[in-house]
């Protein structure tokens, strides 16, 4: 059970984020404070009762954490969380789920369309002051979408509105999802992960909108790879484990697929040495598709909902992990 609203403690755990200062602007009297780094959270975990908090989050804070009664993670993740140390202690747990559901389609569909239209070559050309002239060869001249298949692996709330996104470029969309009986959520068809290797040869783009499950991680590698078109993109918002980096290393070494748009990879920040960053067929983009300056707003926005649950003594939270 949550303390009274006056006795509460919020801590606000992010590098860059503006959590704080996007909840005080409610006026709502409850008292809370800020850490930015890994060693302040480590200090001060222990004053507070509730913690806004994400990537800085370790489990060698719970010990340290007496006062902890809930945590609302900043982002849909929760891979990071010891889910049965909490749950033994009594600390509930929120994901931010949904919360950049419009901001990572978006930016998977303008990840598809620069892809289409080669934006990360002109950008190139412009740094080298190269006017390029006109292309004879079809196989390497910007494409439009219209027509064109969309394979999206997983088909929430993310890849459900990058669907409809699709949609309205006039293309096709299959959809894979654990429970196809879950609904189509705008593609022209739903199939499930069994189904893949079929789906695709039939796919120009193979967006991933999926969360790192045992199920999806290395669910892109060597054999996936082998059964796309050789001018097909490969489109990665979701997590980095999801596609095997060396076999997709590979593919686009041997010309096996034409080229990769990552938001995400194995591991980030991606190692100086990858060969990803000089890759001309890759484009890539530093985890950022989920960042928007309305991000803070709708965090605190269900982290409103979830004290006001906790505060009523409900048992039933908005995207409950624990």
């Amino acid at each position: 059970m949550l303390p009274p609203k006056d006795r509460l403690t919020i801590c606000f755990a992010h590098a860059a984020y503006q959590m704080k200062a996007c909840f005080d602007a409610l006026n709502t009297g409850v008292a809370n404070f800020e850490v930015r780094t890994r060693d302040e959270l480590d200090r001060r975990v222990g004053e507070a009762d509730v913690v806004v908090v994400s990537g800085m989050w370790h489990n060698g804070l719970i010990p340290l954490a007496g006062k902890l009664r809930f945590i609302q993670s900043i982002s849909s993740g929760t891979d990071q969380y010891d889910k049965p140390e909490l749950a033994s202690r009594g600390i509930r747990l929120a994901s931010a789920q949904g919360v950049n559901a419009r901001a990572v389609s978006e930016h998977a569909m303008s990840l598809i369309l620069a892809m289409a239209r080669r934006l990360p070559e002109g950008r190139d050309n412009q740094a080298r002051r190269h006017w390029r002239g006109m292309i004879s060869d079809l196989t390497v001249r910007e494409d439009e979408l219209g027509g064109k298949t969309l394979l999206i692996i997983g088909l929430g709330r993310i890849g459900g509105r990058l669907a409809q996104l699709a949609k309205a470029f006039d293309m096709q969309v299959l959809g894979v999802r654990r429970d196809p009986a879950g609904g189509r959520n705008n593609a022209d068809s739903v199939h499930t992960l069994a189904e893949l290797p079929e789906l695709l040869p039939r796919a120009d783009f193979v967006a991933l909108t999926c969360p790192l499950t045992p199920e999806t991680r290395g669910v892109i590698d060597a054999a996936a790879l082998g059964r796309m078109q050789p001018s097909s993109f490969l489109v990665n918002v979701g997590r980095g484990l999801c596609v095997v980096e060396p076999d997709l290393i590979a593919a686009l070494e041997r010309g096996g697929i034409a080229g990769a748009a990552l938001d995400c990879t194995a591991e980030e920040p991606l190692p100086p040495g990858s060969p990803l960053w000089t890759m001309p067929n890759v484009f890539i983009t530093p985890h950022t598709g989920g960042e928007t300056r309305r991000y803070e707003g709708n965090v605190v926005e269900i982290l409103m909902e979830n004290l006001g649950r906790l505060w009523r003594g409900e048992t039933e939270l908005r995207n409950p992990v624990i």
